[in-house]
């Protein structure tokens, strides 16, 4: 059973590994900012946590049991990285106009991202006929 148990830890390790990689590669390898923004916090949070999947079930298989602090990293890495992505985000939306290259809203206002928001209710988009 142990052998096992092996092979899985060292499969989860492998793929984390892999994953981690290619969140590299792809920061290194994508042009835009903005698609250089999705390799590292898919693929490497990902990576980051099959490699600390592998640690607990580790932790279990000789008895010692997981530890708090993996579940605490884990949880921060998937809570921290989606949050961290929509902040870079914005701030690159913010330091370039797109005048021409953002496709309409449909309402009479312009994205919130570039205009700040306008007191009053919300405009609703008009109703298609289906």
């Amino acid at each position: 059973m142990t052998f096992a148990l092996d092979i899985i830890l060292s499969i989860l390790l492998v793929v984390g590994g892999l994953f981690g990689l290619t969140g590299s590669y792809g920061l290194i390898r994508l042009k835009d900012r903005m698609q250089r923004l999705h390799a590292p916090t898919k693929a490497s949070t990902v990576g980051l946590g099959t490699a600390l999947l592998a640690s607990m079930f580790h932790g279990l298989m000789i008895g010692t049991g997981f530890s708090w602090q993996e579940i605490l990293v884990m949880v921060f890495i998937f809570v921290t990285a989606p949050i961290t992505a929509n902040y870079l985000s914005k701030v690159h939306l913010q330091s370039r106009h797109f005048d021409g290259q953002i496709p309409k809203t449909g309402v009479s206002r312009d994205w919130s991202t570039f205009d700040d928001a306008p007191e009053g209710p919300e405009p609703q988009l008009p109703q298609r006929d289906s």
